[in-house]
């Protein structure tokens, strides 16, 4: 079982290194010692970074402009000076000579980059962060002056943040004259430089009323712009969505934004003005509204709220990487150790249908069939109790003690089935099998695919959170087509095998060897009932496990009854007395099981089973707690029920490596268990886009956001990540956040 772990684990282990330096605030003049850097770029597998100029040279007690030029590789992005909802800005730490000063970074207008909920302000492909830099009277002609930077750049992707730390040195010439640019980067920074936002002596207010922020502007450059679209960038976090204005509309003096703002902003007031950047299709200005009514002459014909950076609708973008995520995330769940008991059942379907290419095709495609309708219904139960308020997320059904109690039986009667002890359903066809063994066909691969649904909630594969958290908020169509999907990639592997011929011809022919396997496959299925029985032993306590175990032991009695009347009728007689049997049997099981669970469960401290390092109950106070400690903190979102949480449990959260790294950073480890339901750990997963476990967080001291690790994980990740919070602390500066 761990080849196919070690498989999965390629998939998602991608290699970052941390690096941060010794301070992040921009600074003027003379700085700290820094490193020697060669000049030129510097590049790592998510950036290339380097300081360009915008003209050959300088001239003596001139302004010259150096930027920072980012090359960001697809599928990642960096920030802009007031990040969203998550991420760090690009700060740079400049080593001057004596008399040479830089000025504060000269931003462009950022993008809106958008995960579920979470909206960020940020630049992706190529961007340059222009610096004006003065040079001094006497600086002589003919020489050059140094330039030495470090730059903090947080460069993220939708998985992962990580703060990359590079030291560049450009060779600045001095020369009289008037400079060229520098071919095309030159000019690229010129036009940034000239069209960088900045003041225009525009009036502005803003008014809170009824839940909503408006924002007015007249004067200077609005009088009698014809502006076709509008929107606004706050310099400040946490006071309005950075989603684009609910509404804008344009008077002939001015302009006005109906924005939403945070509950923060709505409980406190708004008593400090409102700085940020106005930015039009006539032009971008900063402005500063201060608390007033709404200015005359700014509300008329209506405006598009796009900047025109965004592009396309945020919800195509999003949807459409949902889907995306969906089917990688379906695919690679075949490897993960929960759909390992329900391979055994797919593999006795190959066996025994490749005698037909016809009948394979009819099992393929019904166990397709079986596989979305089953994704379906639980999107759909899922969507709908999200919409009656109900904070769940993914694998919901198995935090139901009924819903685990019956899947154990369930798991118990197919293992009874594939050992022989019967024929229904899933076995595979037995030489003088009774007229219910046909159902071994479509019906039985029907059967199969909803099983591998129902047995694959306690695993989240990657890719599939995200796909999973996109879905629960986007609409309701589109998120039961990211369900679709999730299910196509499931079912992919094995429909491929059904529909190729080829592969069908080199499988084995059935024989007696089939029977035989068939025999061995149960010991999965049998494996899977004790680990439901194990699970329900701890949502419900001793007492109810052990009215489970009553009932599973009438569960075989029944269908012991039920077999030997399938060999009676099959040998000519009557089987009637043992059918009533069987029925009573069952009849008995089914309530034990429900009284086992029905029985009030006991409390639960939430703090681990006590193997490896100390763990505490997670909860907000406690983790607010910690950090005023100043301490680093390690929390783990888990359930009983998931089996990708135990095996990194096992194998690297509580290994005597992790547990000295936990000891020696001062780590507190919190545990939140949500085997049973708690709508106060699904709001926290929805938080961080996610709709199910495991998640693992790492909070360093003075870091606003958390670093969230691999949903596979090993000791390597597990400890640099406690070790980068050793160097996390920035003694200026805005606090770091980890992006998304």
């Amino acid at each position: 079982m761990r080849l196919p772990v070690l498989i999965a684990w390629l998939f998602v282990l991608l290699a970052g290194t941390l690096a941060l330096p010794e301070g992040s605030a921009a600074r003027t003049g003379l700085s700290r010692a820094v490193p020697a850097a060669a000049p030129g770029a510097q590049r790592n597998a998510r950036i290339e970074v380097e300081l360009v100029p915008m003209n050959a040279w300088a001239a003596p007690g001139s302004t010259a402009v150096v930027a920072l030029r980012q090359k960001i590789q697809p599928g990642w992005h960096t920030y802009w000076r007031n990040p969203g909802d998550s991420g760090g800005p690009t700060t740079l730490d400049w080593s001057l000579p004596p008399g040479v000063l830089a000025g504060d970074i000269l931003w462009p207008l950022p993008r809106r980059q958008r995960l579920d909920d979470i909206v960020n302000l940020g630049y992706q492909d190529q961007v340059f962060l222009p610096v004006p830099i003065d040079i001094p009277a006497s600086a002589r002609p003919g020489t050059q002056v140094p330039l030495t930077v470090t730059a903090l750049l947080f460069v993220c992707s939708d998985e992962m943040c990580v703060p990359d730390s590079f030291t560049l040195r450009l060779d600045l010439p001095i020369r009289d004259g008037t400079p060229p640019l520098v071919g095309t980067d030159g000019a690229a920074i010129q036009r940034l430089v000239e069209s960088a936002p900045r003041p225009a002596g525009i009036t502005a207010h803003a008014t809170l009323a009824d839940g909503r922020l408006v924002l007015s502007a007249s004067g200077g450059p609005l009088t009698g712009a014809d502006i076709g679209r509008a929107t606004f960038y706050p310099f400040e976090a946490g006071l309005i969505d950075h989603d684009v204005a609910l509404t804008a509309n344009a008077g002939p003096d001015g302009l006005g934004l109906t924005l939403a703002p945070t509950s923060d902003l709505v409980s406190a007031g708004l008593s400090e003005p409102l700085a940020g950047v106005l930015a039009t299709d006539a032009g971008a200005w900063e402005i500063s509204a201060v608390p007033g009514t709404v200015l005359p002459g700014t509300t008329g014909r209506s405006l598009a709220t796009a900047d025109g950076a965004d592009g396309a609708s945020p919800g195509v973008a999003t949807a459409a990487q949902a889907i995306v995520f969906a089917l990688l995330g379906g695919l690679i769940l075949n490897l993960m150790p929960c759909v390992f008991p329900v391979l055994a059942l797919k593999a006795a379907a190959l066996a025994r249908s490749s005698r037909s290419a016809k009948e394979a095709r009819a099992d393929g495609l019904a166990y397709l069939a079986g596989v979305l309708v089953t994704f379906l219904l639980l999107g759909a139960t899922l969507l709908l109790l999200r919409g009656l308020g109900q904070e769940i997320g993914w694998g919901f059904q198995l935090q139901s003690p009924p819903v685990v109690a019956i899947l154990a039986l369930l798991m118990l009667v197919v293992g009874l089935n594939l050992a022989g002890l019967f024929q229904i359903g899933l076995g595979l066809q037995a030489a003088g099998g009774s007229r219910l063994s046909r159902l071994n066909g479509p019906i039985g691969a029907f059967l199969t695919g909803i099983l591998a649904v129902v047995v694959s909630a306690p695993c989240t594969a990657p890719f599939m959170a995200v796909a999973l958290g996109a879905a629960l908020v986007l609409p309701a169509p589109i998120a039961l087509l990211v369900f679709l999907f999730l299910g196509l990639g499931l079912a992919l592997p094995y429909l491929a095998v059904s529909l190729s011929p080829g592969v069908l011809a080199r499988l084995p022919r059935p024989g007696p060897w089939m029977e035989r396997l068939q025999r061995i496959l149960a010991v999965p299925m049998f494996a899977a009932a004790v680990w439901l029985g194990w699970v329900f032993l701890r949502q419900q306590g001793w007492t109810a496990a052990l009215l489970l175990m009553a009932g599973a032991a009438f569960m075989g009695a029944a269908v012991w009854a039920f077999g030997h009347r399938q060999r009676e009728m099959a040998a000519g007689g009557p089987g009637r007395p043992l059918m009533l049997v069987s029925a009573l049997t069952l009849i008995v099981a089914l309530g034990v099981t429900g009284v086992a669970a029905s029985l009030t469960p006991p409390a639960r401290t939430g703090a681990g089973s006590g193997n490896g390092p100390a763990t505490r109950p997670w909860s907000p106070m406690a983790v607010a707690e910690a950090r005023a400690q100043g301490r680093p903190v390690l929390v783990d979102f888990t359930a009983d029920w998931c089996v990708s949480c135990k095996i990194n449990e096992r194998t690297s959260l509580h290994s005597p490596r992790v547990a000295d790294a936990i000891a020696r950073t001062g780590t507190v480890y919190l545990v939140a268990d949500w085997t049973r339901r708690d709508p106060t750990i699904a709001r926290e997963l929805a938080s961080h886009g996610r709709s199910g476990v495991p998640l693992y967080l790492v909070y360093a001291p003075d870091e606003a956001r958390p670093r969230i690790l691999p949903q596979l994980l090993t000791e390597g990740v597990v400890i640099e990540a406690l070790e980068a919070t050793r160097s996390s602390a920035r003694p200026t500066g805005r606090p770091a956040a980890a992006g998304r």
